[in-house]
């Protein structure tokens, strides 16, 4: 009777098991047993510097973005049917209370506008409420949105704060490249902005991160950068940063069409010291080793430590000195979780005799660490690939500077001819 009754019971667990599959399926965290999440879209979070606060009425006497819609666009990696966003207090010295937030498709299906497709519109929760307060220095992940997007395509993130942030400690993203809108009062639901309010601005606020529940295949590389990774010299709204240009080539290559590139650069950024935003030594982990499926990492940074130490020789010594360190460093940490690191060349920086813009990084000690480096960068085999960006870029008749072709103005950022160039050398079969 009891071998009968444990058959009988065993018989019945099978079933149910089998009748709820999903249940059966899913993890913690929202994820099946053959999916897990993978960081489709990143920004690198920053304090936002006075001159990048909003202008005023969203920026009062004692508070930033009261009673306040701020609409933001962006060009996600990867396909999904699932995702979550990510929402960074990092740099607020107050807590931020965020009222409520909306993701949509926008108008056009293209960054930089301030329509949404209202068919599309869907309320985001945290922990089931649509409202939610991320502590000083925090960061908040939404729950589970099912919410269909294509690769490379638009998404478009409303936040409104009742109550905008105390204090003028913000976090953001300045070098955006893409327009964003503010509103006062509660706009995440409307098609359009149509109030007198309205403002826009090339900068992003809050956003940080958006994941996706892809298959186990898929996989993230983050790219640790400064202004020539985030763009300096692109087109607002046009999506021609090398990165996003290099993410198109690998849409198309079967092999690498899974990998989705989060842009964790920004300009400025120095590996040694803080500039415009923390220094790469320091942030690191929240940006490439906290990141969602990151399974190839990236480093292309230097030229602002070389630029804006002093050009003699001592102090050009010493400045190579200790990126040589920090590329071991960085190379270390990485490598402690199994993720390969590419390092890049640091590209060209000097002024003809004959040009009427004088780089202030040009000169000779300068350009004599930079070879140097370069050199350590190329051969030291700290890193699991190079990327000769500086063979790229470089004038071969002047060694020193950028081809004209692929030079900005500035002598120091390449054009959107020059970030193609890039996307194109590019060598894909690192990620094999």
């Amino acid at each position: 009777m009891f071998q009968l009754r444990s058959i009988f019971v065993i018989a019945l667990c099978v079933h149910l098991a089998s009748s709820f599959p999903l249940l059966a399926q899913r993890n913690y965290d929202g994820n099946t047993e053959d999916s897990h999440w993978v960081n489709i879209w990143t920004t690198m979070p920053q304090l936002v510097e006075p001159a990048n606060l909003p202008p005023v009425p969203f920026n009062g006497s004692t508070a930033v973005f009261s009673n306040t819609t701020i609409r933001q666009t962006l060009q996600v990696s990867l396909a999904a049917q699932e995702i979550r966003i990510r929402l960074s207090n990092t740099f607020g010295t107050n807590k931020l209370k965020v009222t409520n937030v909306t993701i949509s498709l926008p108008a056009s299906q293209q960054v930089g506008v301030s329509g949404l497709q209202t068919e599309t519109l869907k309320t985001v929760f945290f922990n089931g409420s649509p409202d939610v307060e991320i502590p000083n220095s925090g960061l908040v992940v939404s729950d589970l949105i099912k919410f269909p997007v294509k690769a490379q395509s638009a998404l478009m993130i409303n936040i409104y704060l009742a109550e905008g942030q105390q204090g003028f400690s913000i976090t953001g993203h300045p070098g955006s490249r893409t327009t964003s809108y503010l509103a006062l009062g509660d706009w995440t639901g409307a098609e359009n902005l149509t109030d007198s309010s309205v403002q826009s601005t090339d900068h992003w606020y809050f956003i940080s991160g958006v994941e996706a529940s892809l298959p186990s295949e898929s996989s993230s590389f983050a790219i640790i950068g400064d202004s020539i990774t985030d763009g300096r010299g692109s087109t607002t709204n046009g999506n021609d940063r090398w990165p996003d240009l290099l993410l198109a080539r690998m849409e198309k290559n079967k092999p690498t069409s899974n990998i989705a590139i989060l842009n964790q650069a920004a300009g400025g950024n120095r590996i040694l010291q803080d500039g415009l935003g923390p220094n790469v030594i320091s942030r690191l982990d929240r940006d490439v080793l906290a990141q969602s499926g990151v399974q190839y990492a990236m480093i292309f940074e230097g030229v602002n430590d070389i630029g804006l130490a002093d050009s003699d020789a001592a102090a050009q010594a010493e400045i190579e000195k200790k990126l040589v360190a920090a590329y071991k460093q960085i190379a270390a940490r990485v490598h402690a979780l199994g993720i390969p690191v590419f390092g890049a060349t640091i590209t060209p920086f000097g002024s003809s005799a004959t040009s009427d813009y004088v780089q202030p990084y040009s000169s000779t000690e300068r350009e004599r660490t930079r070879q140097r480096i370069n050199e350590f960068i190329r051969k030291s085999g700290v890193f699991d690939a190079v990327l000769d960006f500086d063979q790229v870029l470089r004038d071969p008749d002047a060694p020193s500077q950028l081809l004209e072709k692929y030079d900005s103005g500035d002598h120091l950022h390449p054009n959107v001819a020059g970030y193609q160039a890039l996307a194109d050398y590019f060598p894909l079969g690192v990620f094999e």
